[in-house]
């Protein structure tokens, strides 16, 4: 038995340890937001946050994570919850299948880093591929919220 904690609610699973937390949280537990994208860590459509921290959930076995702190993109965090806003006033999501790995990505960076520069972003984000070219909405978008962040 694997204990997760995912959107601050606790959830025991009976897996084998080295399951991907991708497939325990979209097959067992049934939050369906994280996405498979390429299952290797290189398209970044998988990225859910542990700890506060972007992590590939698609690489990470659930025994590495049991009872750390998960959030999905059916999850909040404020800088998520802003990140969101800007997403729509900025019209980023097209097909939108990167968009909750490109989400938690962001509210990572945001975390750790309040006031990121261009090149701040470009690093952080370059683990996210985005098939339908949006990359500039999306650095726009996230220096838009810090900017909010930092006035408060």
């Amino acid at each position: 038995m694997t204990t997760l904690f995912i959107n601050k609610k606790k959830h025991t699973i009976d897996v084998d340890p080295e399951m991907p937390l991708l497939w325990a949280i979209r097959d067992i537990i049934g939050l369906t937001g994280t996405k498979f994208g390429c299952g290797i860590g290189a398209c970044g459509a998988c990225k859910v946050l542990v700890d506060n921290v972007a992590t590939y959930s698609c690489l990470t076995p659930v025994e590495t994570v049991a009872g750390k702190n998960i959030t999905t993109i059916e999850g909040t965090t404020e800088n998520l919850q802003l990140l969101q806003k800007a997403w729509e006033e900025f019209n980023i999501p097209q097909c939108g299948y990167c968009q909750p790995g490109q989400l938690i990505t962001a509210a990572s960076l945001l975390n750790s880093n309040k006031n990121p520069s261009d090149t701040d972003i470009d690093d952080a984000m370059s683990g996210n591929i985005c098939r339908c070219g949006t990359y500039q909405r999306i650095k726009s978008a996230i220096k838009h919220t810090a900017k909010l962040k930092n006035k408060h």
